[in-house]
């Protein structure tokens, strides 16, 4: 998932998308354990789409810190 693609989602969406993406991950470390895993490169896609949504969510929390500060002073 790209980051444009993440940007576009709302709030709910986000969280939604990382939970569905941790749950990924945690099936392709299983997979792995296993010795059953197709693609290794599946585990750092997973891990770097979690981060790419956590800055997201981080940004947007930064955001509206900074617009409500600029609200209130």
């Amino acid at each position: 998932m790209k980051v444009d693609e993440i940007r576009q989602l709302s709030d709910e969406e986000l969280r939604a998308e990382l939970d569905r993406v941790r749950r990924h991950l945690f099936d392709v470390r299983s997979q792995a354990v296993t010795e059953k895993l197709e693609d290794p490169s599946m585990l750092r896609k997973a891990k770097r789409d979690i981060a790419r949504i956590l800055t997201v969510i981080r940004e947007r929390q930064l955001q509206a810190a900074g617009a409500s500060a600029e609200a209130n002073g």
